[in-house]
Order: C-alpha cells, then sequence, then structure tokens
C-alpha cells in the first residue's frame, strides 16, 4: 500500500457473540467481531483516520465474514495474512440494567497466535505516524511478543509515534507474565494508555495519579493517559501538565471494549494534530455514546455524533 497510514495496530481478531440475556437461557446470540486492537482501528477509523491492522486470519467459517466486513469499513489488510489456525471467539452476555455480566474467551491456538517476526513489515509501519498494540497481543504467544518488541523497535527508531495498552485482565494471564511484557518494550512506548485500577498497580504497585504519571515520565514515555472509574475520568499526564476530563456519560448498557474505543478516539485525534488533552476529550465523548449500545464494534459511534458534540464542547 502505497498511500500513508495514519494509524497501524498490531494484534488480534476474535468473533463476538453477545446476547442481552445470560448465557444460560439464551436462545440465540447476535454475531458480530472484536478484539481490543481491532475494535481501537475501527473506532479511529470511523472518525476518518486512514488505518492498518497487522495479523493472522483462520481459514475457518468466518474468514470471508470477517475480511468482507473489514473491506466494506475500509482497513488496510495487506498485513492480514491467511493461517491454518481458527480464528478466536468470546462469548459475552450483559442484561439491560447492568446487573450481571458473563465474559468468555477462546483464543488459545488461534490464527493470531501465530504471529511472528517474519510477519512485520519494516516498510509498512515506516509508511505510518502511529503503531499501537496492548499486552492481550503479546500474551498470545511468545512468537508474538516477539513480533510486538520487532515492531515497536523498529517504529521507535524510524520517528514513528509509539502507543501501548496493558489492558491487563485476570482472564488472560498473571500480574507478573502483564509486568514483564510491558518491561519488554517500555524503553520504546511514546503513549501509554492504564487502568489506574488494574495496569498502574502491575507497573509501580501503586494506585495514586501523581505518583503513576511521574514515575511513568521519568522512565522517558512522553504522554500518559489514565482511565479511573472511581473519579469517573480520565487523566492526562504531557508536557509537564496533568489534566482531568470527566466521562460524559454513566449510563451504561454494556462497557464492553469501550476502553479500546476511547485509545481509538484519542488515536485519531493525536494523528490529526490534536494535543493529547484534546485527544482524550474526543475519546472521552467517542466511549460515553459506544457505552449507549450492546457490542464493542457495532456500537461505535459515527463521526458525525462524536463531532457534533465535541464542536458543542469547544465553540
Amino acid at each position: 500500500m502505497n498511500e500513508k497510514l495514519d494509524i497501524v495496530t498490531i494484534g488480534e481478531s476474535l468473533i463476538e457473540l453477545s446476547t442481552s440475556e445470560s448465557l444460560k437461557n439464551a436462545e440465540s446470540l447476535h454475531k458480530y467481531y472484536g478484539g481490543d486492537t481491532l475494535t481501537t482501528a475501527i473506532t479511529a477509523l470511523r472518525l476518518g483516520s486512514k488505518v492498518g491492522f497487522i495479523s493472522k486470519i483462520g481459514m475457518d467459517c468466518f474468514k470471508d465474514y470477517l475480511l468482507e466486513s473489514w473491506l466494506e469499513e475500509g482497513l488496510d489488510i495487506s498485513q492480514v495474512k491467511p493461517d491454518k489456525g481458527t480464528n478466536g471467539l468470546y462469548m459475552v452476555a450483559k442484561n439491560k440494567d447492568c446487573s450481571y455480566k458473563e465474559f468468555s474467551f477462546y483464543r488459545k491456538k488461534t490464527a493470531a497466535s501465530n504471529l511472528s517476526i517474519d510477519d512485520i513489515s519494516p516498510d509498512y509501519i515506516l509508511n505510518s505516524s502511529i503503531l499501537y498494540t496492548t499486552g492481550l497481543t503479546q500474551s498470545l504467544s511468545i512468537s508474538a511478543r516477539e513480533a510486538v518488541k520487532k515492531a515497536f523497535e523498529i517504529a521507535k527508531s524510524n520517528g514513528v509515534t509509539t502507543a501501548y495498552d496493558p489492558n491487563y485482565t485476570s482472564l488472560i494471564w498473571s500480574e507478573d507474565e502483564a509486568k514483564e511484557a510491558y518491561d519488554d518494550i517500555a524503553e520504546f512506548i511514546d503513549i501509554l494508555f492504564l487502568n489506574v485500577k488494574y495496569d498502574s498497580k502491575i507497573i509501580i504497585d501503586s494506585e495514586s495519579i501523581d505518583n503513576t504519571i511521574k514515575h511513568i515520565w521519568d522512565k522517558g514515555i512522553s504522554t500518559v493517559i489514565i482511565k479511573s472509574s472511581s473519579e469517573k475520568g480520565y487523566y492526562t499526564g504531557y508536557n509537564g501538565k496533568i489534566e482531568f476530563v470527566k466521562f460524559i456519560n454513566e449510563d451504561v448498557v454494556d462497557d464492553t471494549g469501550a476502553g479500546d474505543c476511547f485509545n481509538g478516539g484519542v488515536l485519531h485525534g493525536i494523528s490529526s494534530g490534536m494535543s493529547p488533552f484534546k485527544a482524550v476529550s474526543l475519546g472521552s465523548i467517542v466511549a460515553g455514546l459506544q457505552i449507549k449500545k450492546f457490542g464493542a464494534i457495532r456500537s461505535i459511534p459515527s463521526k458525525e455524533e462524536v463531532f457534533q458534540i465535541f464542536k458543542g464542547q469547544n465553540d
């Protein structure tokens, strides 16, 4: 692809099967697709960014559905390679009053877990402005972790901005494993997304916003963006300043993928020339609209919805 890309993400695609009933009682499930870095990619794309995806796709019954869906969105999939493994899957159930949520992953030995350094094209990365991935991509396999490190080394040494979210969950791996994965690439990170309740504790064993941001600045990471559910908003640490933006909506229908959508909004803003502070305000709007509907990617709001609110805030 010769066209310059704004953002490239590395990760996995998962088939999403969702219901507003319990999985025990549901007679049907809604099919879509998800995956944390893919959700971020599609969010930025729907806001107007040119986005590419590095992954592997399984040659199973979902292959054509996935590829056709991505092409329809306008995602560049020139670096999505076929693989003999299957595509991953997750099931999510959450009722409308949010009194319960069930979540199950099926992502071992998938096509994406076969990602390796051979799947990283330096030219593709150098043709982008921002490279993004998460700890969940690293958790897929040793070879996927090696691929992430190679990609970040290439980006950092050639002036491509790098962004990372540990996106820790105990459903996937241990805190020690997540910390080790972060340490593996910390020296190459420019923008770091964190959840104060989970990720901050892993990185510096602290839930203090100020301590976390200053610690990360001292490590050479210039932009730190932290979600705090207890304080109902986002903190941004950049250029020696720390600013806070409140959630625009707390009426949650389904928060699956909300953090990934937020990241996509922020990365779109930064790639469009916004300061990190303005970009976080944009991301907050995206996430606030996305949680009003079911599903990770199918509930991502349109560019028109997002910017109507954003312009209203900045008039």
